[in-house]
């Protein structure tokens, strides 16, 4: 997850304009993460964004090798979009989950969890994101804490209840001043 340093993890409108991209970066987390994770879990909205990119950016002869290959593995893998107004989706290795409350979520998500398979990555969707940190879904946060503060937008903590402690388990400082961060929810 994409986080300025104050704590927001896209602009007021949805907007990561700000985050840098760069090659250092891109080699060194995309490979760590393909080693855990083989599929994602979005909302809508996120879904949308990617089945307009992805696919194109797999095409495009001007993309850079890794974001070629990433976006192949973007393309192939399973993908589990959560939603109460989405009817169908269409793109390759994608699976609706319809989910009205926060009970559904859990339940679905805890049957995601028991799947066969390495594990899932939360790519982002603000509000997707909330709500499992919100109902304790989140088993690593894997932070991109970004050089820069917005002064608003989206949090990834929102409507926190309660006190959440966390173990620093592995973190990178890349040059452009991008620091990556893995946590683990400590248990109680």
């Amino acid at each position: 997850m994409v986080m300025s340093l104050d704590g927001y993890v896209c602009g007021p409108n949805g907007e990561l304009d700000w985050e840098i991209r760069d090659e250092e970066i891109g080699r060194y987390l995309i490979p760590d993460f393909l080693t855990y994770v083989d599929s994602m879990v979005m909302g809508r909205v996120l879904f949308e964004g990617f089945e307009q990119a992805w696919p194109a950016m797999a095409k495009d002869p001007k993309s850079p090798k890794d974001l070629v290959d990433f976006a192949h593995w973007v393309e192939n893998s399973p993908k589990y979009v959560f939603s109460h107004t989405t009817k169908k989706i269409g793109w390759k290795n994608s699976h609706l989950v319809v989910a009205k409350d926060d009970a559904e979520i859990v339940r679905e998500m805890e049957k995601l969890k028991k799947s066969k398979g390495k594990d899932m990555v939360v790519f982002g969707g603000a509000r997707m994101s909330q709500t499992l940190v919100r109902l304790g879904l989140v088993d690593e946060y894997r932070l991109k804490v970004q050089p820069i503060i917005l002064g608003s937008g989206q949090p990834l903590f929102k409507d926190i209840n309660q006190r959440m402690h966390l173990k620093l388990t592995k973190s990178k400082v890349f040059s452009s001043g991008v620091v990556a961060l893995y946590y683990q929810p400590l248990k109680k």
